[in-house]
């Protein structure tokens, strides 16, 4: 379901290709009616872009600019203009790059193999204050000696927080979590919140992802 949302007033596609950025163009041209749209080849540009317009509502950023490292134009934007999202924009998908993007103040990650409504709607997400993440199973990037380290990772869950996670991979849904604990929502909200944090994951679904991998419990 589509988040219902003002039109914003400017956003800012940054990549060195015209061709992906005529793409993009013509996506939020057809979607974000009298939005308009800003354009820059490489960092330089965006950062000109950004101070001789104080409007902009939405920065699209792509992983691979010329005249940036890996993350590098993303920290730059983020810290010149911190009320501005950045979103990073990415031919490619794996996991260390979602969580690096994030950890630098990305306000989402999207995939160019997307499909357009997939798009739409991820900056929709952004556009109205949240974090889009792409639905990624970050295990199955996993090799034989990444069970190994989720185990070191479970390990270090407390006993109450293993038996939550166990919980969550039967399908039980906080409040259900809650009653057969005996504890209350707020509580379980914070071992969920522990437990995400420290298998290095952003939502249940993929600590179960992770549970699975391992066969855990059991």
């Amino acid at each position: 379901m589509l988040i219902s949302m003002a039109t914003p007033d400017s956003i800012l596609i940054v990549d060195d290709h015209a061709l992906v950025r005529d793409g993009m163009r013509t996506l939020l041209e057809g979607c974000f009616a009298q939005c308009s749209i800003l354009e820059a080849a490489n960092y330089a540009e965006a950062r000109e872009a950004l101070a001789s317009h104080a409007d902009v509502d939405l920065v699209l950023l792509d992983l691979n600019i010329p005249d940036a490292k890996r993350f590098s134009a993303l920290q730059g934007l983020r810290e010149e203009h911190p009320a501005v999202p950045v979103v990073m924009v990415s031919g490619t998908l794996d996991g260390s790059a979602v969580r690096e993007a994030l950890s630098a103040g990305a306000a989402g990650f999207i995939p160019k193999s997307l499909k357009r409504d997939q798009i739409v709607e991820a900056l929709r997400q952004v556009l109205a204050g949240e974090i889009y993440v792409p639905d990624f199973d970050f295990a199955e990037e996993a090799s034989s000696g990444e069970e190994t380290a989720i185990r070191q990772k479970i390990a270090t869950l407390t006993p109450q927080q293993k038996v939550v996670l166990g919980l969550l991979v039967s399908g039980r849904l906080n409040k259900q979590i809650a009653y057969e604990l005996d504890v209350s929502m707020t509580t379980v909200k914070a071992h969920v919140s522990a437990i995400l944090q420290k298998l290095n994951v952003f939502s249940r679904t993929q600590a179960v992802i992770l549970a699975n991998r391992v066969n855990f419990p059991g």
